[in-house]
């Protein structure tokens, strides 16, 4: 009788032992969202302590961002090749060893490179982990989805309020501290529940493992990549102020080689083919990237609307902004068990009809409105939230090959970072040059003609499981 691998179905865990197993990758996959918004409290304060203008302290965020967006395909493509459980466990220890260092950094640039650590150790927990869950979990998928975007969309909407009450009592360095029991909690369950995520158990030694998956890897195709990736950055960045053409022609340049080098390749890292081949995965992509670009422009928006405009103090606008986080939480484990009966498409589109209706309430905001109104109006769009976490990473789930699964995870948090980036784009455009209510109504206009553009993609999804 043939073995059964460690990943394949035989392993699906039930009862309490598939509560530990999705909490063990919850509290993994929840570093990255929760650092990329909690330390957004803490920009006032580096300022001061590193004696940086905003600008320069705004790098913090930016570069996270930036690593993030290039370290999750490149991780993923790593956790296919070399084993899932394995890189989950190391991107647990790259986070403990930044959040170890930071505290102690002697000066900004350092505090950066840790930063980096940081965003290259939670970007590789994210398609390692989710990629086990694929190949693990076949019962109650969407359920168990349901739980795991609670946690994600949770930490990144919860964060900066989190952020807040460690700086009241730990100041700064509380901001790397409070990784530590999720770290810590994460990394024992891992090596208690989780299973090997190889397909096969390697009989190699370990040398040997590792120069095969080197020669696999494509280095070429990552170097090109990531500079093409760097340089659209770049250029998409400097839109608010002062373009960067460099960055353009860096990024076209790059990416033209890319492509050519994907093609001549024995072993590509990401072929131009996967993509037409898997046509429906890269139109969840798409899709992804657009959702974020509406979720980020009203979750950076509309705090500094609050603030500028309306003198909402930041407190207030907190609690408003709880409409935004607490409806997307509500929403996830109803989706889960809609998505479960009914597949993605039906909460997707509803989540297109609430991100459209949000963004045309846009235009009923003046500077009296009342605060009920304003909760309502950020309701609206917090309900599309769950919807859309849930009801696309079930769609990712459903349009990926098994055996590429971690490097499909990693674009698909790749196409979520792209969308922030050209969120903070649009509200550069917007509001560079002041913020009114009257440009709060533009940016009303543009969110409900994406949002309309995501309503043609949600239909293109096929109908039923």
């Amino acid at each position: 009788m043939s073995s059964v691998p460690n990943n394949s179905v035989a392993a699906q865990p039930n009862g309490h032992r598939r509560a530990l197993f999705l909490m063990t990758i919850a509290l993994g996959i929840l570093l990255n969202p929760l650092n990329s918004s909690m330390i957004s409290v803490a920009m006032t304060k580096f300022q001061h302590v590193f004696h940086v203008h905003f600008t320069t302290a705004s790098w913090l965020i930016s570069s996270y961002y930036l690593a993030s967006a290039v370290a999750q395909p490149i991780m993923g493509k790593l956790a296919d090749l070399l084993g899932r459980k394995p890189l989950f466990l190391i991107g647990l220890l790259l986070v403990a060893l930044s959040c170890s260092l930071a505290p102690f950094a002697p000066s900004f640039s350092w505090l950066i490179v840790l930063r980096l650590i940081q965003s290259l150790g939670s970007g590789a927990v994210y398609p390692a982990g989710m990629g086990i869950v694929r190949n693990v979990i076949t019962e109650r998928q969407s359920q168990a989805l349901a739980l795991l975007a609670v946690f994600s969309s949770g930490a990144a909407a919860f964060g900066p309020s989190i952020g807040g009450i460690i700086m009241h009592y730990a100041d700064w360095q509380g901001i790397f501290w409070v990784n530590f029991p999720f770290i810590i909690a994460s990394f024992l369950l891992a090596i208690w529940v989780l299973p090997s995520g190889r397909d096969k158990e390697p009989t190699a030694p370990l040398g040997r493992r590792m120069r095969a998956v080197l020669h696999e890897l494509d280095l070429m195709g990552i170097f090109l990549f990531i500079l093409g990736i760097i340089g659209a950055i770049i250029f998409l960045l400097s839109l608010t102020s002062r373009p960067s053409w460099w960055g353009l022609v860096l990024g076209v340049v790059a990416f033209t080689l890319f492509g050519w080098r994907e093609t001549k390749a024995e072993l590509p890292f990401l072929s131009l083919g996967f993509f037409r081949q898997n046509a429906a995965l890269t139109w969840v992509l798409v899709q992804f990237a657009t959702v974020n670009i509406i979720f980020y422009s009203v979750f950076f928006g509309m705090p500094t609307y609050l603030q500028e405009v309306r003198q909402f103090d930041t407190q207030e606008t907190g609690l408003l902004m709880l409409c935004v986080a607490g409806f997307s939480l509500v929403t996830s484990p109803i989706t889960g068990r809609w998505v479960a009966k009914s597949g993605s498409r039906p909460p997707l589109m509803l989540a297109a009809v609430f991100m459209t209706v949000g963004s045309v309430l846009y235009l009923t905001l003046h500077g009296q409105s009342p605060v009920w109104w304003l909760a309502v109006v950020l309701s609206v769009l917090g309900l599309s939230n769950g919807f859309n976490n849930v009801g696309l990473q079930t769609a990712l789930f459903r349009t990926s090959p098994r055996e590429v699964i971690s490097t499909a995870s990693g674009l698909f948090q790749m196409a979520r970072y792209m969308g922030t980036i050209i969120s903070t784009v649009v509200l550069g455009l917007l509001f560079g040059s002041g913020l009114t209510t009257g440009q709060l109504h533009i940016l009303g206009i543009v969110l409900a003609c994406l949002g309309i553009v995501v309503f043609a993609m949600s239909w293109r999804i096929p109908r039923g499981r």
